[in-house]
């Protein structure tokens, strides 16, 4: 697959997932996503290469034109779309697969400071919500979804929809036919039965207050 068919697949993947994008010159003149990706896929190569300090000045130059910090070590696939984009960080070690759709603030974050696989794995097709930090050297599977704002520090398996911190699986869905498959949510259930108590102490408290008043009422019949 040669340069210009990748970029063509990746304007025709931010014209079907954003419907914002009027046009193939919206996206590439205003789209800085797709701009982070071409600066990438040249630093990429130019890293691969065994070349010092110019993938990463290039990198560190896209950064500061764009909002969006990958390193050039990271390895990305094809159709790969950053939506509005400020404050993405992809590490040095991440892996993102095809067809892969990242929200504005989303972190692919390291926890080890040893030279190691210390980033996240994005399988085909996983689509990580505004703000959600996805850390260490875990897997999230095809089609997984991450809620925005959720923290991500274990695997998540295929087709799971993943909210919360520390995150949490919530649902399993199968994009085939749409079909959802939701799971009791204990953190949800504990919230109810938190609510449920109060109102039954609130219902005690005031039915003791009226027997109160009825013995105070007496007293002073």
């Amino acid at each position: 697959m040669g340069v210009l068919h990748e970029i063509r697949e990746d304007i025709r993947a931010t014209m079907e997932r954003d419907p914002a994008a009027r046009n193939v010159v919206e996206v590439v003149l205003f789209y800085p996503g797709f701009h982070a990706r071409l600066a990438h896929r040249a630093a990429h190569a130019l890293h691969r290469a065994g070349i010092p300090v110019v993938p990463r000045g290039l990198m560190h130059l896209t950064r500061f034109l764009t909002g969006i910090e990958i390193h050039p070590g990271a390895t990305i696939g094809s159709r790969f779309f950053i939506d509005h984009g400020m404050g993405v960080v992809i590490g040095e070690t991440a892996e993102i697969g095809d067809d892969v759709m990242l929200y504005q603030g989303v972190t692919l974050g390291g926890t080890s400071t040893q030279r190691i696989k210390r980033h996240p794995t994005l399988r085909d097709r996983v689509t990580v919500g505004a703000g959600a930090k996805v850390i260490g050297g875990i897997e999230i599977g095809e089609n997984a979804r991450i809620g925005a704002g959720s923290v991500v520090v274990t695997n998540v398996p295929p087709n799971a929809t993943v909210v919360g911190v520390p995150g949490h699986i919530v649902a399993f869905h199968d994009d085939s036919n749409g079909a959802i498959q939701r799971l009791p949510d204990p953190e949800w259930e504990r919230m109810n039965e938190l609510e449920r108590k109060i109102d039954e102490l609130h219902g005690m408290v005031e039915h003791l207050g009226e027997h109160l008043g009825v013995i105070h009422a007496k007293q002073h019949d």
